[in-house]
């Protein structure tokens, strides 16, 4: 429990923070600290007097100026900073700021513009972000736990990443303790989780990134990555940590490597309350946007050939997730992986070639590339899939900008009338294509999505809304969904995942932020507010899923999950 303060839950229902701190102290507590907008009398019981400008300046005041300094600054990366500092000295006030501005701000505070405040962490760092465990110090992981200043049963929400794999910027050590915190600040702003009860964790592990280690600024431990046995057994033991220490906390995986993503979620996903927002709500949010495309032209997803370019953790849970939907639409599951191709670093997965474990479900049968002639060095590339495939989609997960060249695209655009193309990597430089690109090169025909923000691209006089396909759009009502009901895990409810299956069912409830749609050039509040209703159909479907799952029911239906929030 906080030393300088304790929250007090009231007979009314209000929660109210009884202060022991006084004078600087209650400055500088940013969990406390109200800065102008404590009252006279405040001041007078706190000991503020004199420490304070004169005048009281009200939280809403407070937040307009806030705001007009955000506006001010023309760089993101200074725009985060100056948000991550508020945060720093009065979070309340911070909350405010992002939720009321959370459709112009959660770009800013997570992806893209975290992955540069990540990978510039050691050169801009301020102050500790959250708790810093180390494989080197394994012993120490309990302590420092503790040492958060948190009680048994005042924390809800734990992310915790040991950064290797930051999506679009790879391997970043101990400055992925940010987007640790990324996420919990679109917990708090999308889905109101109070930012006093989540703590964000990075596992230092050591990096392979040699820029860093070259670094002398550089604040993580200088050492190669550790893996194998020494892995995971710190892994073991963080998890038992978390478990002793905070009991109810739901615990989020954030940016491992693939084949570590995979490994760790099926380790621990009986274990405790726990999931991976990269595999599973990459996966939900691919779904409904091709869903949201086919539905425009009436087409059907059984149809579909469908390529994934970058087959790690994210992208062959898109691949299952497509896989099982189109056999729940009929096919068979023989069917249904034929009409999906997958691509890593390597090229197209073919059976009897080097790959992940994880990967072989989707490697195509040697036959099928019989008639391709020889591959290169490289394996059979994008560009000589899609000119055999012909898809209908392309999803990229790969972190390589560019990849969706010129001349896939125009292929592509000549196979097909309305070809799908969904550019998912961050940040904006390691995007698979520019939208306005990928616009033009299709003459105005492609639905496209990326992960890189709204956009909105003219093209031969027509205004053409690129939707923003990013996992902030699931993950806060998965969180919360899960917190209201306290599950002991994350289970199975049909078969296949569940937090995916939730989120799937309110995707498509409200498949119109997916392209294509009006909403992204409405006005910022309605944004704000269809962002907000999307996060609390999420809660309630999850909430729906985990009671069914707790009654052994097999199945639950999709088509009116929403329509009692």
């Amino acid at each position: 429990m906080a030393e300088d303060y304790q929250i007090i839950h009231r007979p009314d229902g209000r929660y109210v923070a009884e202060v022991s701190a006084r004078g600087r102290d209650v400055l500088r507590n940013h969990m406390i600290n109200a800065g102008t907008a404590f009252t006279a009398a405040q001041r007078a019981d706190l000991g503020l007097d004199g420490l304070l400008p004169p005048t009281v300046l009200g939280i809403d005041a407070q937040a307009a100026r806030v705001y007009e300094q955000f506006q001010t600054q023309t760089d993101d990366l200074q725009k985060y900073i100056n948000l991550s500092s508020l945060q720093a000295r009065n979070c309340v006030l911070w909350a405010k700021t992002i939720t009321d501005h959370l459709a112009e701000m959660l770009p800013i505070i997570y992806t893209p513009t975290v992955g540069r405040a990540i990978a510039e962490y050691s050169h801009w760092y301020i102050r500790p972000r959250g708790v810093y465990l180390d494989i080197d110090h394994p012993e120490r992981i309990e302590s420092s736990l503790l040492a958060y200043g948190k009680g048994s049963d005042e924390v809800d929400l734990i992310v915790a990443t040991d950064s290797g794999a930051i999506w679009g910027i790879g391997d970043q050590g101990v400055g992925g303790v940010l987007m640790s915190a990324a996420k919990l600040a679109v917990y708090t702003g999308a889905a109101g989780i109070h930012p006093n009860r989540t703590m964000p964790i990075v596992l230092d592990v050591g990096t392979d990134n040699r820029a860093l280690l070259a670094d002398p600024g550089y604040l993580g431990l200088r050492h190669s990555r550790v893996r194998g046995e020494a892995y995971d057994a710190f892994l073991a033991d963080f998890v038992t940590a978390v478990r002793r220490v905070f009991p109810n906390a739901l615990l989020e995986w954030e940016d491992f490597a693939p084949d570590t993503a995979t490994h760790v979620l099926s380790a621990y996903r009986e274990v405790c309350c726990t999931f991976n927002d990269d595999i599973q709500g990459s996966a939900a949010l691919v779904d409904a946007a091709i869903w949201s495309a086919l539905s425009a032209h009436g087409e059907r997803l059984t149809d579909q050939r469908i390529v994934i370019d970058g087959a790690g953790s994210a992208g062959v849970g898109i691949a299952h997730l497509l896989h099982a939907r189109m056999v729940e639409l009929g096919l068979s599951p023989a069917d249904a992986r034929a009409r999906l191709w997958a691509l890593d670093a390597a090229g197209l997965l073919v059976e009897g070639d080097p790959m992940r474990d994880y990967q072989a479900e989707f490697a195509r049968p040697r036959a099928d590339v019989a008639a391709w002639g020889e591959p290169g060095p490289g394996g059979f590339t994008l560009a000589q899939t899609v000119a055999r495939v012909h898809p209908t989609v392309l999803i990229g997960t790969s972190g390589q900008g560019g990849a969706f060249t010129r001349e896939i695209v125009r292929q592509m655009a000549a196979d097909c009338e309305h070809p799908i193309i969904l550019p998912l990597s961050n940040p904006r430089e390691n995007s698979e294509a520019n939208p306005a690109d990928l616009v033009a090169w299709s003459d105005g025909r492609a639905l496209v999505a990326w992960g890189s923000g709204p956009a909105v691209v003219e093209h031969d006089g027509v205004a053409h809304h690129i939707a923003w396909a990013n996992n902030a759009l699931v993950f806060p009502g998965i969180g919360l969904g899960a917190l209201s009901c306290f599950p002991a895990t994350i289970t199975d409810a049909t078969g296949t995942t569940t937090a995916s299956d939730t989120a799937i069912s309110l995707l498509r409830f409200a498949a119109m932020m997916m392209p294509p749609t009006h909403n992204i050039g409405a006005r910022r509040k309605n944004r704000i507010m269809l962002l907000r209703k999307f996060c609390t159909c999420v809660t309630s479907l999850v909430m729906r899923v985990m009671s069914e799952a707790r009654s052994n029911l097999s199945t639950f239906s999709s088509d009116s999950s929403c329509t009692r929030v």
